[in-house]
């Protein structure tokens, strides 16, 4: 007969349960906020040491963050902050009780003797602080990814805005003595002196980097123009210059345009070839030889595109430091700033929206130690004044002019007086073929304007004594003597039907064969 057995009896030996198998705390450090506190209000001068970096929300305990409170109080309106100072506060704030009353205070200093560690567990208690950040986040993501109707592209906004918040309250720089600038300060002026003057990142354009010097290192440049005035044209005129003829890693991104446009108007800019034709592949047997020989420029240059549309600043800092570190890109190239986000984040305005932008990428250029150059839209108001320097932008033109003004190191326009039919400036010379690059706000250095040559036809941007193949003969091998298109005479020897067409529109570039921007 099979023993019976008695489910009743409890095992001799409890079973071992481990620690936290139940469940887990949240990061934190209560004994050192603790010790924390009580230094502060011991030593005279501890709360200056960690003023930065600390914040009531960085304790854990809501008591703490009750005493931080007052401390900080204390500290802005410059009295003293000991035991009985803090206490005083608490009991004209009505939280002296919340804390555990003047007893705890005092419990708190007597936990330490000094402030010797005070900004190393500062740095522990916001790092555990951090870390409860990152597992709010995460949480509140979580129970909404595994909610059916949330809408899984503005979640992951959401996640990207939230975790970008969390990673610019870390961005910290300790005070630098002076030795070592004024060590990097030396070599950088050593660098430009061998590089002829240009200390930053020469864009090909020589006058242009005269009154520069290039563009400058952890500087933000904004580019504006209205409409069809050739900002992208520009860009990617002065990203091939970098890209080929200097050989500087740079990388565009490009909100607008998909990657095989951009590098379709890279080959009409290097090759000279026209864009209708570039588009619908219509090249006869010389252009395809052309396209052959002169392709071999931009094969293998240190030139990254990127097309992620609407992206955010989350996403751009995060592919900007992959560049820099693997790459060694020494200039960022945005296109165009309006059409950035900063994703996840609540803002009463777009103007608000683009305030904060504009700082992200002044911040990733301070960070990075790179010229970051954003492409900007100006408003209408341009077009509503009239005369020669009525259609001259000014900055405050710029669209959501306030922020991104104040936060640029330089504001260049792009300025083509033949696009309104100006075609002689106040002394008389031509503007036919013309662009005016003028330095509106120059930080750290001088205004001015720079005048370039602009052919529509290819999307390029020259300096005005760069050699033009079109001065002498166009592609077909007719011989041009002069024409309208170059200098402003009348005379062409050739085929007529070689002429530019002049556009009946009030706003016409010039040419039909001028492509728009």
């Amino acid at each position: 007969m099979a023993e019976k057995r008695n489910y009743s009896k409890k095992p001799s030996t409890p079973i071992p349960i481990p620690a936290n198998e139940f469940g887990k705390l949240p990061p934190q450090a209560p004994e050192l906020e603790e010790a924390v506190l009580g230094a502060i209000m011991i030593e005279k001068d501890a709360y200056s040491l960690i003023s930065e970096l600390l914040k009531p929300e960085c304790f854990y305990k809501v008591a703490h963050q009750k005493i931080f409170e007052s401390i900080m109080h204390l500290a802005m309106h410059q009295e003293p902050v000991d035991m009985h100072t803090v206490t005083e506060q608490l009991r004209k704030s009505g939280t002296i009780d919340d804390v555990g009353g003047p007893y705890y205070i005092t419990l708190l200093t007597a936990k330490v003797s000094s402030a010797a560690h005070l900004e190393y567990h500062a740095r522990i208690i916001v790092q555990k602080f951090l870390a409860r950040e990152l597992i709010r986040i995460t949480t509140e993501i979580q129970t909404k990814a595994f909610d059916d109707k949330s809408d899984v592209d503005d979640l992951m906004q959401e996640a990207e805005g939230l975790l970008f918040e969390v990673s610019q309250r870390n961005l910290k720089k300790d005070v630098t003595q002076i030795n070592p600038v004024i060590d990097e300060a030396i070599s950088r002026m050593q660098a430009a002196a061998n590089k002829q003057g240009a200390s930053g990142v020469a864009t090909g354009f020589h006058s242009l980097d005269k009154i520069t010097s290039g563009w400058q290192r952890s500087d933000l440049i904004i580019i504006a123009a209205r409409p069809a005035m050739g900002k992208t044209a520009f860009i990617l005129s002065m990203a091939k210059n970098m890209g080929v003829d200097y050989n500087q890693p740079v990388a565009i991104f490009s909100l607008e345009m998909s990657n095989v446009q951009l590098v379709n108007r890279l080959i009409m800019n290097v090759c000279e070839l026209e864009g209708e034709k570039v588009k619908n592949g219509q090249l006869d047997a010389e252009e395809w030889a052309k396209l052959d020989r002169d392709i071999k420029n931009l094969i293998d240059a240190p030139i990254f595109v990127d097309d992620t549309p609407s992206l955010s600043v989350f996403e751009l800092r995060s592919k900007a430091r992959r560049l820099v570190k693997e790459h060694k890109v020494q200039c960022l190239i945005i296109d165009y700033l309006q059409l950035m986000n900063a994703s996840g984040m609540g803002f009463g305005s777009r103007e608000q929206e683009v305030s904060i932008i504009s700082r992200s990428l002044k911040g990733l250029a301070k960070e990075l130690d790179i010229p970051i150059i954003a492409l900007s839209q100006l408003n209408r108001g341009v077009e509503g004044r009239s005369g020669l320097e009525g259609k001259r932008p000014q900055l405050s033109d710029l669209r959501e002019s306030g922020a991104i003004e104040q936060d640029a190191d330089m504001v260049c326009f792009i300025h083509r007086p033949e696009y309104y039919h100006l075609t002689e400036d106040a002394q008389g010379n031509s503007l036919l073929g013309i662009a005016e690059i003028i330095i509106a706000k120059h930080r750290n250095g001088a205004t001015g304007d720079v005048q370039l040559k602009f052919k529509g036809a290819y999307a390029k941007f020259m300096n005005k004594d760069d050699n033009d193949k079109d001065d002498n003969q166009f592609s077909n091998g007719y011989q041009v003597i002069s024409s309208k298109m170059n200098d402003g005479g009348d005379n062409f020897y050739g085929d007529p039907a070689m002429l530019p067409q002049q556009d009946s529109s009030p706003f016409s570039g010039g040419s039909k064969d001028e492509v728009p921007f």
